[in-house]
Parts: C-alpha cells; sequence; structure tokens
C-alpha cells in the first residue's frame, strides 16, 4: 500500500497532476481512506517541495506546478473528506496589506500551508486594515498572515494590529508577518507573533503554532 502514496508522492513532485488524480481514484476505488491519501501521499509530498525549496533544490515554477497538483488531488477528495468528518489543522487568512500589489511571495506561503493541511482564505493583494478586521470577525481564523514587500507599506502591518486591538480580538488570532523589507525587530515593534523569513519557513511556524495550541 505504501507503494501507492509513493507514487502519488513522486508525481505531485514533478507537478503531474494527470497522474495524480489517476493514482488517487485508483486508491479510491480500492478502498484507502481519503484522509490516509491525503496525509501520506499529498501532505507528505508537499513537504518534501517545501524542504527542497527552503534548500534550493527547486525554485518557485516547480512549487507552482507541484501546488497545482495538490490542488487537483485535493479537489477529488473534498467529498470523501467531508463523508468521513475529517478536520484540516487549523484556518489562517491571509493577505498582501493595503498600497501593495505584490502577490509571489503571498500565493507561495499560501501553497506551502495548504500543503501542511492548513484551510487558507486569500485575499488577495492591496488588503486595507478594515477589510482584514471584516475578515477575521466573519471567518475566526487561528492564524491572519501579513504580507508586505515594499518598506513604505511596513507600517500597514501595524495599522492592521492595531485595529485588531483596538476592536478587542487581537488576542484571538496568531499574528505572521513576511516580506522583503521586513524583520524579527520589526515583528517585535509592530506587536505580531511571528516572523517568517520565507514561505516554507512560515508553514513551518505555522503548523507549530497551530500544534501548540490544541
Amino acid at each position: 500500500m505504501s507503494d501507492v502514496y509513493e507514487k502519488i508522492s513522486v508525481s505531485l513532485q514533478a507537478g503531474d497532476a494527470a497522474a495524480v488524480t489517476e493514482l488517487i481514484k485508483k486508491a479510491t476505488d480500492d478502498g484507502i481512506s481519503a484522509k490516509d491519501i491525503l496525509e501520506r501521499g499529498l501532505l507528505a509530498a508537499m513537504d518534501i517541495v517545501a524542504e527542497k525549496f527552503k534548500n534550493n533544490e527547486v525554485y518557485i515554477p516547480e512549487v507552482l506546478v507541484a501546488a497545482r497538483a495538490m490542488n487537483a488531488g485535493t479537489a477529488l477528495l473534498k467529498p470523501y473528506l467531508a463523508e468521513s468528518g475529517a478536520k484540516t489543522m487549523g484556518k489562517a487568512l491571509i493577505g498582501t496589506v493595503k498600497g501593495d500589489l505584490h502577490d509571489i511571495g503571498k500565493n507561495l506561503v499560501r501553497m506551502m500551508f495548504e500543503g501542511k493541511g492548513i484551510e487558507t482564505i486569500d485575499l488577495g493583494i492591496d488588503v486595507s486594515a478594515e477589510k482584514f478586521l471584516e475578515a477575521c470577525r466573519a471567518e475566526k481564523p487561528d492564524i491572519l498572515a501579513l504580507s508586505a514587500l515594499l518598506t513604505t507599506t511596513m507600517g500597514e502591518i501595524k495599522n492592521t494590529i492595531d485595529a485588531l486591538v483596538e476592536a478587542g480580538i487581537r488576542n484571538n488570532v496568531i499574528i505572521m508577518i513576511g516580506g522583503a523589507p521586513v524583520t524579527e525587530n520589526f515583528r517585535a515593534s509592530c506587536g505580531a507573533d511571528i516572523y517568517a523569513p520565507d514561505a516554507a519557513s512560515a508553514a513551518d511556524a505555522a503548523k507549530q503554532a497551530l500544534l501548540s495550541k490544541k
């Protein structure tokens, strides 16, 4: 049976979405649980991709095709997972702050989060503090991930955190920040919980934070 998971993993790492979906169909037909396929096939494979990305063994294009293959696989598994009542590890909201139109880093973080089994809602780019606040109230996420790629937009991270404090919901969510100009010192000064230097580290830190929360 482990052979099936290995084949899924190899196909996903190669970004072969068609092979991934075929293997998943066969595995479900053979009675393998969707939870096992997800955890031991798809998520385990994305862990390998994330590790390789961290070590500069693969680059953004390879991560993107692997993530597409994973999305194709999880789309197939969703009905089975819903049926079995399988739970995600947690929920994250992610977005690039107001005035900033960069999204490659944010998109990579989203893919890496999903690769850890974290349900991720992407608010997009140029997201105001008010929109983040509104989404936190509506979605009640475990993690709020804020991205800023310009020194001129870093202040919006603090504005967003201040808005959550003012609304009385700051302590309901773990705040993670990142982006080229962002540093650990800035994290300490703006009141965020976690600073991550890259997408793979962000996903690892998010997983640890969610495990600690349980």
